[in-house]
């Protein structure tokens, strides 16, 4: 799956550059939504991510690529690989890469095979 993010004004940090943490939130929503489409009925919660690890600076008005595939599937958890990308994704090389991983819950917050 592939999203897109403009960054923002509100998106900076006192730098003027984006705020890692605002990246994180964008990787870990783009891979949540993935990961919902590819086992719809599965309440995930993220419990990793390998590394984080920004590779180059993003400016103000940048568009970013977010790209999440699906990398493993146990019994009660998926991992996806996420790359992000400056404009097009697969142009250049890669701002950041991770892999995130989600376990499925039951309603009562206990591990439960995915459906």
């Amino acid at each position: 799956m592939e999203t897109h993010r403009l960054v923002l004004p509100e998106d900076l940090n006192q730098y003027g550059y984006l705020f890692g943490g605002r990246l994180l939130s964008w990787i870990d929503e783009a891979s949540w939504i993935a990961a919902s489409l590819d086992f719809p009925g599965c309440r995930f919660v993220t419990i990793s991510m390998d590394q984080v690890v920004f590779r180059h600076s993003v400016r103000e008005g940048t568009i970013l690529a977010i790209q999440s595939e699906k990398a493993q599937t146990g019994n009660t958890s998926v991992t996806y690989d996420v790359q992000v990308f400056k404009g097009r994704a697969g142009q250049g090389n890669a701002i950041f890469t991770t892999q995130v991983t989600f376990v499925n819950l039951d309603e009562s917050g206990n591990k439960t095979p995915l459906k």
